[in-house]
């Protein structure tokens, strides 16, 4: 068994704040936290100051170091999608399809199920992010791949998720059936709602028919009206209901991230996403999607109509935008980055905190909230030395 102690930096639980400490680290998992100065046979590895923290989990990530997953939805690009986000503090992520067609779905899923077999460093699973939407929201993507779901599509899903090790699917209650949500709930797979201008009634029904994820709040969904809460309503209002986040200064005012911070009932969270694309850790100034030009300014991938086109963000700076923009307190941006995202996958138990038993998925930062090292299931991923 190889066994390390870490020193040096400020410990996060995700809780409480530890100095003058150690964290253990034994083969992939948190043996504990002890004194920097307790006796222990553990390796020493000074950091020399920061922060030590849960990794980032990144629920809705496309692309990363030039690589898209629509365009390129294969083993490599999942690996490369991981590695990039690594640098950024990521320690497990969904790469993420948006709507295709069924034989783009097909190569994907199978992707997913190779990449969970070769055990790639941070791949969590596969976020499906439609074609099951309202083409009325479709954002950036390809109305002509828009449908609704059929009993091919379920069954598809079905298959895979019985092979991967998580799977999310994005879809609008119009689009779908509530035994249709269901069936997938009793599968295992994760249902989100987005792209959708729904009523409340309707997205309150998809609630109950199990969904529990609000994909990127306030994008691409009806909206808070006087007499119509709309789906955005519903997010807020409904505490079985987690919701991810784009927090860049671009998709959503800051104004309404604060708003929302305050409304959100619980225990359902708002957790943070990236919404990255390929893009996302190069200096390029442009990219295709689906064949159509994205252009970089400003800290914004806009189509050539301006509708945004994924986010132009990573993580650790969603971190600092929600801790310095909106003035979140530090431990709860950082809870947005880790825990709630692995609260809303239904994976904290093992994931999203540190603690004895749980993945040694780790972010070192400095004290000014730059990464400095990732660590996934025990394994240095990337460090800036």
């Amino acid at each position: 068994m190889s066994r390390v102690a870490y020193t040096g930096a400020r410990i996060f639980d995700g809780e409480t704040w530890w100095d003058r400490s150690a964290l253990i680290v034994a083969d992939d998992r948190i043996e504990g936290i002890v004194a920097a100065d307790s006796p222990t046979d553990a390796e020493r590895v000074p950091l020399g100051g920061g922060i030590m923290a849960p990794g980032f989990i990144d629920l809705q990530v496309n692309g990363g170091g030039g690589v898209l997953f629509n365009d390129q939805p294969d083993t490599a690009a999942i690996r490369r999608i991981c590695e990039t986000h690594a640098r950024f503090g990521t320690t497990a992520c969904l790469p993420t399809l948006i709507s295709d067609t069924r034989e783009k779905n097909a190569i994907a899923l199978a992707a997913g199920i190779e990449a969970a077999r070769m055990k790639i460093p941070g791949f969590l699973g596969l976020h499906l992010e439609g074609p099951h939407l309202d083409p009325a929201r479709k954002g950036a993507h390809d109305g002509a791949m828009i449908r609704r779901m059929d009993e091919s599509d379920l069954l598809a899903l079905l298959e895979a998720r019985a092979a991967l090790p998580n799977l999310l699917v994005t879809v609008a209650p119009e689009a779908v059936t509530p035994n249709q949500i269901t069936r997938l709930v009793e599968a295992g797979i994760v249902v989100s709602l987005g792209h959708s201008g729904a009523s409340y009634e309707l997205a309150a029904a998809a609630v109950d028919a199990g969904a529990r994820v609000v994909t990127h709040l306030f994008n691409a969904q009806s909206q808070i009206g006087p007499r119509e809460p709309g789906l955005v309503g519903v997010a807020l209002d409904r505490g079985d209901l987690y919701c991810g986040l784009i927090a860049d200064g671009v998709h959503v005012h800051p104004a309404n991230v604060a708003l929302a911070l305050r409304a959100k009932q619980g225990p359902g969270r708002i957790f943070l996403v990236t919404d990255a694309v390929s893009i996302v850790g190069t200096d390029a100034t442009a990219f295709t999607l689906g064949g159509r030009e994205v252009r970089r300014q400003d800290g914004a991938l806009r189509l050539a109509d301006g509708t945004l086109a994924g986010a132009d963000l990573t993580m650790i700076d969603a971190v600092t935008y929600t801790y310095r923009t909106i003035g979140v307190p530090l431990e709860e941006a950082l809870r947005m980055a880790s825990l709630y995202p692995a609260e809303a996958l239904g994976v904290a138990g093992e994931r999203g905190r540190i603690a004895r038993g749980y993945r040694a998925d780790l972010v070192h930062m400095s004290e000014d909230l730059a990464v400095r090292g990732t660590l996934a299931g025990g394994a240095t991923v990337w460090t800036d030395q």
